[in-house]
């Protein structure tokens, strides 16, 4: 909801780092990689009950996969940089639910809610992003990306700032995150009336 927002005051900084880590032969898989690492880290320090450590690198995860992108501008997207910059994407997005779930066994059902509707919800992102660039659509709403970023209620911003209350208040992981998931159904409701909008034969 607010990502496409955010992009005015985040991009510059991103690009400058972005520029400097590209000028210095450091490519954007890299990156994605490294972010990936940071972020299952902090998956492992949640599920060991340290929340603030994991806080911190979840945070870490995000600027580094805002760093990716930038690398990627510098260099000049690809296509495989791009797919694994979404898997890398959604493995880190999985593995923090499923770290409450192991950290507290009172927070499985949430846990297990939370992840099924990340399913439902990124199912609906790629299937929408396929039928759009069949159909040759494009869309720069969330800066220049590999493929079409469909707008939704529940993005990358929102994400983070669910994940970063339940760092700071774990007791309060389960109504969180019953709460997240009805907002990421709602978005699949969502992107789905906007296919039928735009998807009419």
């Amino acid at each position: 909801m607010f990502d496409a927002k955010l992009r005015p005051l985040i991009d510059p900084p991103l690009n400058a780092v972005g520029g400097a880590l590209a000028s210095a032969g450091i490519g954007a898989n890299q990156v994605t990689f490294a972010g990936l690492l940071v972020g299952l880290m902090g998956a492992v320090a949640i599920a060991i009950g340290a929340y603030w450590i994991g806080l911190a690198l979840v945070l870490a995860n995000r600027i580094i996969d805002g760093l990716d992108g930038a690398v990627a501008r510098a260099n000049g997207p690809t296509d495989l940089g791009g797919y694994f910059d979404i898997v890398a994407d959604f493995a880190f997005y999985v593995s923090i639910p499923v770290a409450f779930g192991i950290a507290d066994p009172a927070n499985a059902l949430g846990a297990l809610v939370l992840t099924a509707s990340f399913v439902l919800t990124g199912t609906s992102f790629l299937a929408y992003a396929a039928i759009a660039a069949k159909r040759g659509d494009e869309t720069d709403a969330h800066g220049r990306k590999s493929f079409f970023y469909s707008t939704g209620l529940a993005e990358g911003a929102e994400t983070i700032a669910v994940f970063a209350a339940m760092c700071i208040f774990p007791a309060w992981f389960a109504p969180i995150a019953y709460g997240y998931a009805a907002l990421c159904l709602l978005t699949v409701v969502q992107r789905s009336l906007m296919a039928r909008e735009h998807f009419k034969d």
